[in-house]
């Protein structure tokens, strides 16, 4: 990561505070109120987080609030006892929260659900009982593959409830994704649709899921959500020995289910993220700390009040979903949206109308999102009311300062806060952000770290400097506790710098004068698009299993929309040749071992690759071809011609 590039994303000058009425009315109100409450977290953290988990439920107190005697497999509010699911509903259920609505729900044809606190209660009592019913144990885990509707949000939490371990997987994902991660972590039920609905075409989520559990012995039934809105659901198969209808399961069963009195330390959740080795790795969050993080961070982070209407964008197939759809606006009695479809469909406006329709007031969604409302045009948000926004939000990848101020002008009209968060599947939960009611915000910067996050941005040797590698010197209670069946691998990965003091991202970042980081991108060779992290392993081990191709070599490119693009260099087996039937071939393979959001951009066919006489690709150069920079000396390389014949081939491309 070059100097040059660190300074174009301090290019940005502007700066816009948050206004009187809003520092007055948050629940942090200005600089000095957050400057001294980060002091106390930095410097005595366990009163800090022990004060916050005061606020929830406990069955049992904590013996301690940080163990840290075994780095870094650190342990939060060790000895304590709780639920998530507990504090996400039944503390809800005893006063005027339990008729407020807790999910608002909208389908891709204008359907509508709405759960209250106690509507959600009964439906999870009912689903958890159903899992008990087939024999599902504390300590099983179950996938989830759904689309966005409330069943989601029920089995995360059902699962949640009872001790089991959810692993839920993206409704975009292939066959061979699914297979990957019921088997690593040996899942015995798979919960799943009829279909699901995208821009107006019905998803087969089913017989995928068919597809990537023929060869997984380990899973017992496939329990599947009907989500056809007709009298019969949506053409799949059924085998009757292992499948079971969601409906048929949960309609006899009582509507009270005592909630499981769970370790703080006991798995709650997988998450699986792509990795720079091919595999994917599963990012195990456990319940205590997890639970105390997200309540916190979606507290202040996007300042809840008791009216608002919270809508994230995300899915809940990805972490962003996780914290802050279920866990942490549930935890706060947070009324949440959740819509099922595309943001284009039938129209470019369908996320304005919804604004519009339900008076939502925080919005919280994606650059790549925000990109692509700016190519559809002003007109589309011109039209509707919105209004009854007060506060947006930012998450994903960092947002370029042009889409940040038209977001800023357009969506939020000049008068919303915005605030840009970083942070990760690892991470649990936001660690770099504005609070709306304190920090004068920058367009493109996540500015501050929150309380407890001790960021730095340092060298190799962990010295502080202004632009370097992001680091986090002290743990939170969010932290992932490991990857799953692999603990030396979480080591190599996550605290292999610095003497395993420090917690490293694999980001890089620089921070400005006052104080403010801005995140630069990753170190590694995990390409994030459209917020989906793709390793770039993953995908050149994919196109070397076709029969035509020697070697491949993957990197990032910029994208006006999605922020960073895939491009693929191949090398192709003697005796074969490119053509377009060929790359239809190898875009096809990327979607049935992945999903299509992974097809790259360009795909350009080679000799050879830029290489070292050790035999190391350099990427570096494959990524200045890509975006037409001076590519200096290569004279060091193996076969320095073959640069000139790659920039042709991909100009022509």
């Amino acid at each position: 990561m070059s100097a040059e590039q660190l300074e174009t994303v301090l290019a940005e000058t502007r700066s816009f505070p948050p206004s009187d009425d809003f520092v007055n009315a948050a629940h942090i109100g200005g600089m000095d109120a957050y400057k001294k409450k980060y002091q106390e977290s930095i410097e005595n953290p366990e009163k800090f987080w022990g004060d916050v988990a005061e606020e929830l439920h406990w069955f049992k107190k904590w013996d301690t609030v940080l163990d840290d005697s075994n780095k870094p497999f650190y342990k939060w509010f060790d000895g304590g006892k709780t639920n998530i699911c507990y504090n996400c509903v039944d503390r809800h259920l005893d006063g005027a929260n339990a008729n407020k609505a807790a999910i608002i729900w909208e389908g891709e044809h204008g359907e509508e659900r709405v759960l209250t606190f106690r509507d959600l209660y009964r439906e999870i009592c009912k689903f958890s009982n159903a899992l008990k019913s087939i024999g599902v144990k504390k300590g099983d885990r179950i996938a989830i593959y759904l689309p966005m509707v409330p069943e989601l949000a029920i089995a995360v939490l059902s699962c949640a409830r009872i001790g089991a371990v959810h692993s839920v997987i993206f409704a975009g994902f292939s066959s061979e994704s699914i297979k990957d991660r019921v088997l690593d972590s040996e899942c015995n039920i798979v919960i799943t649709s009829d279909g699901g609905s995208r821009r107006g075409k019905i998803l087969p989520l089913k017989k995928i899921v068919d597809e990537a559990v023929a060869d997984c012995d380990c899973v017992k039934n496939v329990v599947v959500v009907k989500c056809s809105s007709g009298a019969e659901p949506y053409p799949c198969d059924f085998n009757e020995k292992r499948d079971l209808w969601y409906h048929d399961i949960v309609k006899d069963q009582p509507v009270h289910c005592p909630a499981e009195e769970l370790d703080a330390e006991d798995m709650l959740f997988l998450l699986y993220t792509s990795g720079t080795t091919g595999k994917p790795k599963g990012i195990i969050h456990t319940t205590g700390g997890y639970m105390v993080y997200t309540y916190l961070t979606s507290k202040y982070v996007f300042d809840l009040k008791p009216e608002d209407v919270y809508w994230c964008t995300a899915d809940v197939g990805w972490i962003t979903g996780h914290s802050y759809i279920v866990y942490g606006p549930l935890q706060n009695a947070a009324t949440v949206l959740m819509y099922e479809g595309a943001p284009n469909f039938p129209d470019e406006g369908r996320f304005w109308e919804i604004v519009e329709k339900y008076a939502v007031s925080i919005f919280y969604t994606a650059p790549t999102a925000i990109r692509a409302f700016m190519k559809w045009g002003d007109e589309f948000p011109e039209k509707r009311d919105l209004s009854s926004l007060r506060l947006l939000g930012s998450v994903g990848e960092p947002i370029n300062p042009e889409a940040w101020m038209w977001y800023r002008d357009k969506i939020g009209g000049n008068r919303c806060p915005i605030v840009d968060t970083w942070w990760q599947t690892e991470t649990g939960g936001i660690l770099i952000t504005p609070l709306p009611g304190v920090t004068p915000t920058k367009p493109g910067s996540a500015t501050l770290p929150f309380f407890g996050i001790d960021a730095a941005v340092i060298d190799e040797d962990g010295k502080e400097q202004q632009a370097g590698l992001l680091s986090v010197r002290k743990p939170w209670p969010g932290i992932l506790r490991g990857i799953y069946g692999d603990p030396e691998r979480f080591k190599e990965t996550y605290w292999c710098k610095w003497k395993g003091e420090y917690y490293f991202p694999g980001d890089g970042a620089r921070k400005d004068d006052d104080g403010y980081f801005w995140i630069v991108g990753r170190v590694d060779d995990v390409v994030n698009v459209s917020g989906h992290r793709i390793g770039t392993a993953e995908l050149e081990s994919i196109y070397v299993e076709h029969p035509a191709v020697a070697e491949s070599a993957v990197i990032g490119i910029p994208h006006e929309i999605k922020g960073q693009g895939l491009a693929s260099f191949v090398i192709l087996r003697k005796g074969f040749e490119g053509s377009d039937e060929l790359l239809k071939e190898l875009n096809n393979l990327v979607a049935q071992k992945i999903g299509k959001f992974a097809l790259p951009e360009k795909i350009v066919f080679s000799s050879d690759l830029p290489k070292t006489r050790s035999g190391k690709i350099m990427r570096r150069l494959l990524r200045d071809i890509a975006t037409g920079k001076d590519l200096g000396n290569v004279t060091t390389l193996a076969d320095p011609s073959i640069v000139e014949s790659l920039k042709s081939k991909y100009q022509d491309n």
